[in-house]
């Protein structure tokens, strides 16, 4: 799948050490595919390092990969047909090709974990480029067929020149992530306010006649570790209101669940504009996120909260969601599948505006601290030009 209008890749017509750095990006799925979190980090990070001179595509699969090739801001996406899925993993019988020719075409390549099949990709594929790999989440749920998979996953973490954490809580609770210490980096996600549209005024009137205001916000993929049963029943008999945006695979349950114990409180729109995403946003009393599980290891949408200056409620996970929210500073926190804390929490934010804003503030703050589109682009600019450099110095 060679990039139209372009040369193929590999043929030597430019030197590498005379253009932008080349980076492939390597993940399951991707846009336009539904919506999640991770899609929005690997597009963050390209676009964070467009001003650095790195230059991204990405590699995916989609069950419906018709265009193979789209192009976006943050690069070209390149799709292969995804022709089966098993526990949220996509595998493809004719990935191999497109996936080698982009390979010849990088510098680098960054994959990201968990994604078994990539795992099989680069060894089969032979991959010799400098290997970087975000270790966005443990595999928590599919312990059975870890057991079979963890060979391969050693190999390909033992081979990687570096791993990237996104948070240090995740690096020091991880017993995966301790093994490979010694070529560990912590890089938390970050975010380009720019990235995001500003809402024209007649879809933040749409969002406000639909849902109103002072709602408590979801964003995310329907997973079961998103712990919507618990939000689910904490705003039963009550009159706390839920808004639910996003798509996935427990969708159909949640909103039965919904209908039979909360109709009156809970909310689902599905998929939205980014620009109506902002508005939503906007509109709310605060993000709620009640992960359950470690699969939960970051949270794109808190940043997207803090970012917009709302104050956040999480769940204490020893993840990198309380290293984005820190409870009586920026938000709250409570323990995982606790319906009454939640709705605890939940209530003292409604109750106290003025609190909710000062906490949305500091929030804001944090966010322009330490998870701004500048400090992320700085960080992982640096690691892929020392990578780089790394194997330049050694192929001489």
């Amino acid at each position: 799948m060679p990039e139209p209008g372009t040369r193929r890749a590999g043929t030597g017509d430019e030197c590498a050490e005379h253009r932008p750095l080349r980076v492939l990006q390597v993940y399951r799925t991707y846009f336009p595919d539904p919506q999640g979190g991770l899609q929005e980090a690997i597009r963050q990070g390209c676009l964070a390092t467009r001003p650095f001179g790195i230059q991204h595509r990405i590699f995916t699969l989609s069950p419906s990969a018709t265009p193979q090739i789209i192009r976006r801001p943050e690069g070209l996406v390149y799709r292969a047909h995804q022709h089966i899925e098993i526990t949220s993993s996509g595998f493809s019988l004719s990935a191999l090709a497109p996936f080698r020719a982009l390979v010849e075409w990088a510098d680098i390549v960054h994959y990201h974990f968990p994604w078994p099949f990539a795992d099989l990709l680069d060894l089969i594929g032979r991959v010799r480029k400098p290997k970087l790999v975000t270790y966005h989440s443990d595999i928590v749920r599919q312990q059975g067929l870890l057991l079979l998979y963890r060979p391969l996953m050693s190999r390909f973490l033992r081979r990687a020149d570096r791993i990237i954490a996104t948070s240090p809580a995740y690096a020091a609770s991880s017993s995966v992530l301790q093994a490979h210490r010694d070529r560990l980096e912590i890089i938390p996600l970050g975010l380009d306010e720019q990235a995001y549209p500003e809402p024209s005024p007649a879809q933040a009137e749409a969002i406000d006649a639909e849902f109103g205001r002072d709602y408590f916000l979801f964003i995310g993929v329907l997973r079961y570790y998103k712990g919507l049963d618990t939000l689910i029943q904490a705003v039963r008999e009550t009159s706390l209101r839920v808004v639910i945006v996003g798509d996935g695979p427990e969708g159909p349950r949640l909103k039965q669940r919904a209908r039979e114990e909360a109709s009156a409180n809970v909310r689902f729109t599905g998929i939205v504009s980014d620009a109506e995403k902002v508005a939503l946003i906007r509109h709310c009393r605060a993000i709620v996120f009640p992960s359950n599980a470690r699969s939960e290891a970051f949270g794109i949408t808190l940043l997207e909260g803090a970012m917009l200056g709302r104050p956040l409620i999480c769940t204490e996970l020893g993840t990198g969601t309380t290293y984005i929210n820190r409870h009586g500073e920026t938000g709250l926190v409570v323990r995982p599948n606790d319906a009454e804390a939640l709705q605890h929490a939940m209530q003292r934010l409604q109750d106290d505006r003025e609190w909710a804003d000062q906490l949305g503030r500091a929030a804001r703050l944090r966010f322009e601290q330490l998870f701004s589109a500048p400090a992320l682009g700085a960080r992982l600019a640096e690691l892929y030009q020392r990578l780089a450099q790394t194997n330049r110095a050694n192929a001489n």
